[in-house]
């Protein structure tokens, strides 16, 4: 490779239509993962399943699909397919992933344990699909430029696009469901609306993105790394671990937030469709803020210290919160301030990944975006499913009363946990993102590792 073409590898500027077409990708999977915040809620109370066996099938699910994904990252390191590595796996799981968000809600009334087994193969399903799609999604932006603010500003496309998804799942849904007949049905027929309408996002992003990164060392033979050793380089890779980290307490916290607060909002405000408005407001916040003001904190402050001013935000909100934390409005103003707490955050979370690819690369001269971005997302799953664990158990623990008709009487101890959770389970997540944050340094030595490369690559080297 020449100097001149390693430059343009490392100088490839995105169109604004390239960024909104993939940002809609995630927009698609977001419709998915939105209806799947409140599948908690739907078990306990459309199906009666007792909360801690939701926890247990949760948890099991998360961990197998914890492995499943490295595997999916060694299956993207290993494609070459006319469409690149990434981009023809967002073609090949679309519609199996769309499928299946209807068929983890069409639970048989049977048996208790046939129920369980549906309940967690249909789950798994889902997981698996949903692994096959988006760790291949999220890896094409390290394929499409080389750019770290470039990948920055995808990256805030796709978190100011990818709630649009969420927000439409979880805010129609629940209404949605209500006038289709409020049963389990009626979550079928909503569920089938979103399916084709993720669909058809999903086929836009694959013919709209395209693989541009081409590093020609990379593909001679001598090049080619066996499995052991890109594992053993990636474990030794410090800010992997870090933006594991990142990525896997941020799922964190949004999965806290919409398990317990449509809880929080039935036995509390006693209306559960109060948590659709919550949720359109926190985030509609969430987006206006990432639109107008994350591509201007970047610039000033870099990715990581602004993320750090936004964690503290809402840390500091929350506390505030906790002066008054049963009243709607309290709750209402704490879902503002999170929304323009988070966003930073949020908006440029896949733009350390994308930096951890080339450090990786740098580092050990073996470049590894399937595998970094798969293996990062492990902590996303594992993440969740123990939380989600932690949480069912909890309300199982506090005497929660499951029924097929969503109108049992909690006893007091089920309401005080709920309000606990909710109350104190945010702050303990935002202290260890914090805490994390402050020990990544990676944008300081960034600018020298590029520098590097190129002239590395230029000689035909990785």
């Amino acid at each position: 490779m020449t100097n001149a073409q390693a430059e343009a590898n490392a100088s490839g500027k995105l169109s604004w239509f390239t960024r909104i077409a993939y940002g809609l990708g995630d927009t698609a999977q977001n419709i998915v993962w939105g209806a799947m915040s409140i599948i908690t809620l739907f078990y306990t109370d459309y199906v009666g399943v007792d909360p801690a066996i939701i926890g247990i099938i949760m948890l099991g699910s998360r961990i197998f699909d914890g492995v499943a994904d490295v595997i999916m990252g060694i299956l993207v390191e290993r494609t070459n397919s006319k469409w690149g590595k990434s981009r023809p796996w967002i073609l090949w799981a679309s519609i199996p992933f769309a499928l299946s968000i209807v068929l983890i809600y069409t639970v048989p009334n049977t048996h208790d344990m046939l129920e369980y087994v549906y309940i967690f193969l249909t789950y798994e399903f889902c997981m698996l699909t949903y692994t096959a799609l988006n760790l291949p999604y999220g890896s094409l932006s390290a394929m499409m430029t080389r750019i770290s603010k470039e990948r920055d500003m995808l990256s805030i496309t796709r978190m100011a696009l990818s709630p649009i998804g969420k927000i439409l799942a979880v805010s129609v849904t629940l209404p949605l469901i209500k006038i289709f007949g409020d049963d389990q049905m009626a979550w079928v027929e909503v569920m089938s609306i979103w399916a084709i309408l993720a669909l058809a996002l999903l086929l836009l992003c694959f013919f709209k993105c395209k693989e541009t990164v081409v590093i020609e060392a990379r593909n001679k033979e001598e090049n080619k790394v066996p499995l052991k050793t890109q594992l053993k380089c990636l474990f030794a890779n410090y800010y992997f671990w870090l933006a594991l980290s990142i990525w896997m307490m941020q799922n964190v916290i949004f999965f806290v937030t919409g398990t317990v607060l449509p809880y929080f909002c039935k036995y509390i405000f006693f209306d559960d469709s109060l948590y659709s408005i919550l949720y359109l407001v926190e985030t509609g916040t969430m987006i206006g803020f990432t639109v107008l003001f994350s591509p201007m904190l970047l610039k000033k402050f870099g990715k990581r210290n602004m993320s750090i001013l936004g964690v503290s935000l809402a840390l500091i909100g929350h506390l505030i919160y906790l002066i008054n934390p049963l009243d709607f409005y309290w709750v209402l103003a704490s879902c503002i301030i999170r929304g323009i707490g988070f966003a930073p955050l949020n908006s440029v979370i896949f733009g350390f990944l994308g930096d951890v690819v080339e450090y990786g690369q740098w580092k050990f001269h073996i470049r590894q975006e399937g595998l970094i971005f798969s293996a990062g997302s492990v902590g996303t799953k594992v993440g969740p499913g123990i939380t989600s664990a932690v949480l069912t158990g909890l309300l199982s623990y506090s005497g929660y009363v499951a029924s097929t008709t969503g109108s049992a009487v909690q006893p007091q101890s089920a309401i005080d946990m709920i309000v606990n959770l909710y109350m104190f389970g945010p702050i303990v997540v935002w202290l260890i993102i914090l805490t994390i944050l402050f020990l990544y340094k990676l944008d300081k030595i960034y600018p020298q590792i590029m520098r590097d490369l190129i002239k590395r690559e230029a000689e035909g080297k990785l």
